[in-house]
């Protein structure tokens, strides 16, 4: 899965695969955009990123609009974005983020989910040993809804300070 346009900033691009993955390492929601019958959908997700699977996780309904586009066309486009703020007087925004394409699959595997729950619970909460104690158990495994992106492409944007120049 190839980007529509190249970065025209290149200063701006990052191309360091291991900064790209550990963005997606580091945020706690992606937006995820999917479409169905030339009908888009947007969806902001919490995620777990699984840097030896290069996947995303996430968990979600059995049913629903996001699983229906989803059985229809599991291609989808997504970004990770970390906002650095708005730089006054200056008419800018600093910020980076991370795009990614690939395709969703359901986890249907006790094992793998046990794995994908992990994965997020651990890069989303403060205390990950006691929550998964708590919160991974059988039954859990069993009605949790897990899905995975499994990525095909990646490419980042990062602004750190603004040059004054003309954006």
């Amino acid at each position: 899965m190839e980007p529509y346009h190249r970065l025209r900033r290149k200063e701006q691009e990052i191309r360091d695969s291991a900064e790209l993955k550990a963005i997606l390492a580091k945020t706690q929601f992606v937006t995820v955009a999917m479409c169905r019958n030339d009908e888009p959908y947007l969806v902001t997700l919490s995620h777990g990123f699984d840097d030896e699977r290069n996947a995303i996780y996430f968990h979600c309904a059995f049913a629903g609009k996001k699983i229906d586009f989803l059985k229809s066309n599991n291609r989808v486009w997504g970004q990770a974005f970390i906002d650095r703020g708005y730089v006054q007087g200056k008419c800018d925004h600093l910020f980076t983020s991370v795009q990614f394409g690939g395709r969703v699959s359901f986890v249907t595997d006790a094992a793998e989910k046990r794995h994908a729950l992990g994965v997020m619970i651990r890069q989303l909460e403060n205390d990950p040993v006691r929550v998964m104690a708590a919160k991974v158990t059988d039954a859990r495994v069993e009605t949790t809804n897990i899905g995975r992106i499994d990525i095909e492409f990646m490419s980042g944007k990062r602004t750190e300070k603004n040059d004054g120049g003309d954006q």
